[in-house]
């Protein structure tokens, strides 16, 4: 009996150990998948500067050339410039550069780039945003940073602020105004990781009475409140002082944008980039299918083939 027992115990115990162990609820966060990983789009690879001026890559759909409005043909293509408008240098030899690619008449997409190594290689660490220029920039250390930019259309409208706090490596847009308003940022600076000041200029609005906004800000520029408003130029309560030693410089026999620092008396290039960087055209449209040759043109008379008939069709000459 006892042996029963025993061997019945045994029994069901080889039972649960052949069973899988249960598995955990699945977590809603998670970016893995039964299958591993998510599919991960391949990065760009840096552009390195060499020597030679380092040139961007532009591509236009057709819905890109309608939406801005240009007149390009495959003949007549719309060329595409860059301009480079801020830089700031971290220590570690982090550097930024902020600007736009546009055309001859609109501006095109903003432009963000990095270099991890002194100028060596560049990336681009945030997605172009369309009708949009970005401009000043400033890191408060080597995590805070924030970029000032507006859309460029008619007019320059819907100011907002660009913010970082993982060093660059991720950036969030924060809007001045909920509502949508001309204007553009003239300049901006912050004091601490929260505590920041902003001006908006808004003279092409036609408003003598409010061509110049104030604005602070003590989230860190998640959240802006306008102060003050004035006909006349205001000024930020400690002004922005310009990055020593380095400096942005177009230059017009090269054709290219230049980032220089300086060596004693000197300035030293550290990279150059094509100013026209690229073109816009439409896409080629698929060749039409030669029409079939008419009898009276060839003399040739095409018998059509009945259906299910293999035998090729017949050709008669046409009588004179």
């Amino acid at each position: 009996m006892r042996r029963r027992w025993v061997f019945f115990l045994l029994l069901i115990g080889m039972t649960f150990a052949q069973q899988p162990p249960p598995q955990p609820p699945p977590d809603l966060f998670s970016r893995t998948t039964p299958d591993g990983p998510p599919p991960q789009e391949p990065a760009k690879a840096p552009l390195v500067y060499t020597g030679k001026p380092l040139k961007l890559d532009v591509a236009c759909s057709d819905d890109d050339i309608a939406a801005f409005g240009l007149t390009c043909s495959p003949e007549d293509p719309c060329p595409v410039f860059l301009e480079l408008s801020g830089v700031e240098v971290l220590p570690g030899d982090r550097i930024f550069l902020t600007g736009n690619l546009h055309s001859e008449t609109v501006t095109m997409w903003s432009v963000l780039l990095t270099s991890p190594d002194g100028g060596k290689s560049w990336t681009e660490p945030l997605e172009r945003m369309k009708s949009t220029g970005l401009e000043q920039i400033q890191f408060l250390d080597l995590e805070y940073g924030w970029i000032s930019g507006q859309q460029l259309l008619s007019l320059p409208r819907d100011p907002f602020i660009l913010r970082t706090t993982d060093g660059g490596k991720s950036w969030r847009k924060r809007p001045l105004s909920s509502e949508p308003r001309v204007g553009a940022v003239e300049t901006f600076h912050f004091e601490t990781r929260t505590e920041g000041q902003l001006i908006v200029d808004r003279t092409q609005t036609g408003d003598s009475g409010a061509r110049h906004e104030l604005y602070e800000t003590n989230t860190g520029g998640d959240t802006w409140s306008l102060r003050e408003i004035s006909a006349k130029p205001l000024k930020l309560r400690r002004p922005r002082v310009p990055i020593a030693g380095w400096r942005l410089r177009a230059d017009g026999r090269t054709k290219t944008f230049n980032l220089e620092k300086q060596a004693g008396p000197r300035w030293q290039l550290i990279t150059s980039f094509l100013i026209e960087t690229g073109e816009c055209k439409p896409a080629e449209s698929k060749l039409e299918e030669p029409p079939t040759p008419s009898e009276e043109a060839t003399g040739v008379l095409v018998v059509p083939q009945s259906k299910g008939s293999r035998q090729p069709p017949t050709l008669k000459k046409k009588k004179r």
